[in-house]
């Protein structure tokens, strides 16, 4: 009787280990399963997320204005399109879609330091910095007006004081060609002397409103990335 005892105590013992063995792996299955569900899950979530599309990347130019590449736009929008006509911002879309390294904030952005670096320029009779960022017909109406202040034997003590507003003008696309207009409202403190180191216009103490339309143009076919300024006008 004993040894029959012992035997199935042996059975029941070997049952009891044989359902603990089917419990511990269905956890473990089950564990599993979570982990899965979990990473499956959040990655679908992710897939299912739309990719917002963007009119400026965060890549930097090296330039003046050297836009950097960027996607149309999409909302958010800019605030560089705030009040630009459906025909200006179209034409901006064309742009980009044209030019893979149009950046619209960084154009703007590099617009407003060209204008400063150009009006200064000017006053400072820097023909070379003026060559830089001027196509030929600018650069030439610039540099005549400067031989004619030297020949006169004027100087210019112009200071910028402030750029209050830069606006959307116009844009287009023909061809390759890329034009886009800005306005630009800025104070302007001017003084004109003589040969002789005399006042003969204007006052540094009183800065005057300045609005300038200004075209910058660049082939979007072009490895060169810089855009120049073609064309200057009184806002």
């Amino acid at each position: 009787m004993a040894c029959v005892h012992q035997h199935k105590c042996a059975l029941l013992a070997d049952r009891i280990d044989t359902v603990l063995e089917i419990v511990l792996l269905a956890m473990v299955a089950a564990f599993l399963g979570l982990r899965l569900y979990s990473v499956l899950g959040r990655r679908a979530e992710q897939e299912e997320e739309s990719v917002p599309q963007r009119f400026d990347a965060d890549d930097k130019s090296d330039g003046i204005p050297r836009p950097a590449p960027a996607a149309l736009v999409a909302a958010p929008r800019p605030v560089e399109l705030e009040g630009v006509m459906p025909a200006v911002e179209r034409a901006l879309r064309d742009i980009a879609a044209a030019d893979s390294k149009f950046n619209l904030s960084q154009f703007v952005e590099g617009a407003r330091g060209a204008y400063r670096m150009v009006l200064e320029a000017y006053w400072n009779a820097d023909r070379e910095t003026l060559r830089e960022l001027c196509d030929d017909d600018v650069y030439a109406g610039f540099v005549a007006a400067i031989d004619a202040r030297e020949a006169a034997g004027e100087t210019l003590a112009n200071a910028l004081i402030r750029i209050e507003e830069t606006r959307i003008h116009s844009a287009s696309l023909n061809g390759k060609t890329a034009r886009i207009a800005l306005l630009f409202v800025a104070d302007v403190a001017s003084v004109t002397r003589d040969k002789d180191g005399t006042v003969i216009a204007g006052s540094l103490d009183d800065a005057i409103e300045s609005r300038d339309v200004w075209t910058f143009s660049r082939n979007t076919a072009s490895r060169d990335p810089n855009w120049l300024l073609d064309e200057t006008d009184e806002g």
